[in-house]
Parts: C-alpha cells; sequence; structure tokens
C-alpha cells in the first residue's frame, strides 16, 4: 500500500491528543461480562453450566468511544442519557473517577441504563442478554443535551455522534446540533445505527460497516467492488465529505470528496482477532481525535485502521493507548 503518514507526522497527530477537544453524544450504556469455565451440562436443560471466576463492568456504547479517546489522552466531554437504577449511578460513578464532566448527562426516572451482559467460557461468548428501552428520549432530553453542547463547543475541535439505536439520537437531536455549530469549525463524525441516512445528511464523516452501509443503500455488498459504488453513492447522496466504510477481516475503504472523489482502501491489521466488541468505537474514536489534532481524512482514516487492528487483539470492551498506538507505526 501507498504510503499515507510518516512516523514523524504520525508523531505530531498523537502529541496532539491531550490539547483536541472532543464531545461524544449518543447512547450512553453499559456492558458486563461475566468470565467463567464450562465443565458439565445442566440437568435441568441441554444448556451448559457456567461455573463463574470473575466478572467486570465496562463503558459501552457511545460511553466506550468516550473511553478510547480518555485512553488516548484526549480532552473528552460526553452527553447522554441514563436511567435512575444502579447501572447509571455507575456509569456517573466510572466517568467521575476519570475526571469527566456529567454535566451533559441527563437521567430519566422511568427509563433503565442500557446493559448488555456477556456470559463468556473459555475466551469464547455463551449467551449475551440486554436491558434497555429503544423509545425516543424525552423532548427535555435534548434540550438539556444541546445546552451542554452549547456551553462546551469552544473547546472542541470534533464533535461524535454515536448511534447505537436506543432513542438518543433522533431527528429532533441532529437538527439541534447543526444548527448549534452551523457557523463553528468542529468536524462531525457519525456512526450510524439507522438505515436512513437522511437523517445524518451533512455531517462531515460516517462510519458504517458495510452491512450499515449496504442496508442505508439498499442493497447488500456481495463483493469486493460493491463496497465501491455503494460508498460513492451514499457519499454523493447525503452531502458528506467523506465515508469510511469497515469492511471486517477485509479493513476500511475511505471515499473523500474534494473537488474529485477519492477511494483509499486499508487492508486490516490485526495479526490475530480475538473479540470484535466495541471495534468501531476505538475506530470513531480515533478518527475524531486525529481529526480535531489537525489530520487530513487519510490520516486519521490511517491511525483509526491500526488502532482497530489493537483492539480486536484484545478480549472485551477493549480501548488502545497512545503508547501502544506509536509502538506500531
Amino acid at each position: 500500500m501507498q504510503r499515507i503518514i510518516s512516523k514523524k507526522r504520525a508523531s505530531e497527530i498523537i502529541d496532539q491528543f491531550p490539547r483536541s477537544g472532543v464531545l461524544v453524544v449518543g447512547d450512553i450504556m453499559a456492558d458486563h461480562f461475566i468470565w467463567g469455565q464450562v465443565s458439565r451440562i445442566s440437568p435441568e436443560a441441554p444448556v451448559p453450566v457456567v461455573e463463574v471466576k470473575r466478572d467486570n463492568f465496562l463503558l459501552g456504547g457511545c460511553a466506550n468511544v468516550l473511553n478510547n479517546i480518555f485512553a488516548m489522552g484526549g480532552r473528552v466531554h460526553l452527553a447522554g442519557v441514563v436511567g435512575a437504577d444502579e447501572t447509571g449511578k455507575r456509569l456517573l460513578a466510572e466517568f467521575g473517577q476519570r475526571g469527566v464532566d456529567t454535566a451533559g448527562i441527563v437521567v430519566e426516572a422511568d427509563r433503565p441504563t442500557t446493559l448488555k451482559t456477556r456470559i463468556v467460557a473459555h475466551g469464547q461468548q455463551v449467551v449475551r442478554f440486554d436491558r434497555e428501552d429503544r423509545r425516543p428520549v424525552q423532548a427535555k432530553s435534548i434540550r438539556k443535551i444541546l445546552s451542554y453542547l452549547r456551553s462546551v463547543r469552544d473547546d472542541l475541535g470534533a464533535l461524535v455522534i454515536s448511534d447505537y439505536g436506543k432513542g438518543v439520537v433522533t431527528r429532533p437531536l441532529l437538527d439541534g446540533i447543526r444548527k448549534e455549530i452551523a457557523d463553528r469549525r468542529i468536524f462531525t463524525c457519525v456512526d450510524p445505527k439507522q438505515k436512513d441516512f437522511s437523517l445524518y445528511e451533512g455531517f462531515d464523516i460516517v462510519t458504517p460497516n458495510h452491512h450499515e452501509a449496504g442496508g442505508a443503500a439498499g442493497e447488500a455488498i456481495q463483493n469486493g467492488q460493491d463496497h465501491v459504488r455503494i460508498g460513492l453513492k451514499l457519499m454523493q447522496d447525503f452531502n458528506f465529505k467523506a465515508i469510511l466504510i469497515t469492511r471486517g477481516e477485509a479493513g476500511m475503504s475511505l471515499f473523500e470528496r474534494d473537488g474529485r472523489v477519492k477511494h483509499t482502501a486499508f487492508p486490516a491489521q490485526a495479526r490475530e482477532v480475538f473479540d470484535v466488541t466495541g471495534a468501531g468505537d476505538t475506530v470513531i474514536g480515533v478518527l475524531a481525535l486525529c481529526m480535531s489534532a489537525g489530520a487530513s481524512f487519510r490520516e486519521a482514516a490511517y491511525l483509526a485502521n491500526q488502532a482497530a487492528g489493537i483492539a480486536v487483539g484484545k478480549v472485551g470492551t477493549a480501548t488502545v493507548t497512545r503508547e501502544e498506538l506509536k509502538r506500531v507505526l
């Protein structure tokens, strides 16, 4: 592959991370991992009995995007909604321990905090169960999120919209974001979940996986050339400056429009894939941080691809540090 970025330029961008402000807006979630071993089948039903050894509580959804930016040393803000339950309280405590401002987090009393619980035995996920409410959040919650954006926008170089389809990312919220940053030089990065990409129209860059891109275009990606046609179509139809399609083991494809359309392929970087959980969060977190630090789309996509290669080599919802990223460069 042609050289995208020199080591010197990459280091310059990474060294800017502590001075780069990013706001993450979206669906705040918690990931609960229960780790154990299986040695027998239940006498009650033909299912494995997991002997629990340990468990961890991790930041998930857009909170994991925040965690990736935090791990990279970025100056990060968060806005979203949690419930008035134990999971919500625990998340707020986790944010407090990281020194993250919680003023942008709205508590809705009649809404559960989204919690995904995964049971993992011998390194393999056995089952996952979710607690969630996908209804749109209250109008007053959207007003509070937009008010918070207004209060921090002077500190921002980039804004991430992390849509997990849990009710925060709605048309009223996105219209409000467009209005609040219309006269600001803030790069907008969207991790989409909904098929109707008109919701995200006009934002700078979207980062769908190949299934999401195909769904938005109304056709499945069948071969190596389909994603190129679909990427160009989505960028032109919805007025994005760029689109980054993540393609699993095939890597990523970046489409840019700066007078002419360019397509750059980024092959997968992982030596061995253990777990893809949260890899998309790593991609968009590092991408936004790089854009806030003054990187071009190609430079940011290259560094995000390298970071994703590190993340999928770890089990669980993983983050990547600046030191790890510098090491692979």
